[in-house]
């Protein structure tokens, strides 16, 4: 299922790649930059600290088309390559709610199944139609990635 759950979001995807090449798209730095904010975001590598280790927080600076800019913050929860990775997120670093995301890798066919959710607490319905588009078109880039 895609859509929105009772406790968030969720998006299935099927990749024609292995599940270690998925999994290196959404833990390995450079690709994290490329793919997070989709198409015409910038996530500058200086403006990035993560690393897949359970325990360690994150961070990363956006940049959007128009100048702006929105800081993520989060932390690594669990790395169990390939199959599962478990971090949380926030756009208001200074604010200690965070938004669990679960990405679990499967095989599928040639390929790889991914179902990933995000808890998304407080927000509206149009908030969550809005964080399940995002995410969709992170997706679309991250995959990109994943495949080539």
């Amino acid at each position: 299922m895609t859509g929105i759950t009772a406790d968030g979001i969720e998006i299935d995807r099927e990749f024609e790649a292995s599940a270690d090449a998925v999994f290196a798209a959404w833990t390995t730095p450079q690709h994290f930059a490329r793919w997070f904010g989709g198409e015409g975001v910038d996530v500058p590598l200086n403006t990035l600290d993560f690393a897949a280790e359970p325990g360690r927080p994150w961070a990363a600076q956006m940049r959007l088309p128009d100048g702006a800019t929105i800081d993520w913050a989060g932390d690594v929860v669990e790395v169990a390559p390939p199959q599962r990775f478990v971090f949380t997120i926030t756009d208001r670093p200074d604010e200690p709610a965070r938004g669990t995301i679960v990405v679990e890798l499967t095989p599928a066919g040639t390929g790889t199944r991914m179902r990933f959710t995000q808890e998304t607490p407080g927000f509206s319905s149009e908030q969550q139609e809005a964080v399940l588009a995002g995410w969709q078109s992170f997706i679309d880039v991250l995959e990109q990635i994943a495949t080539a």
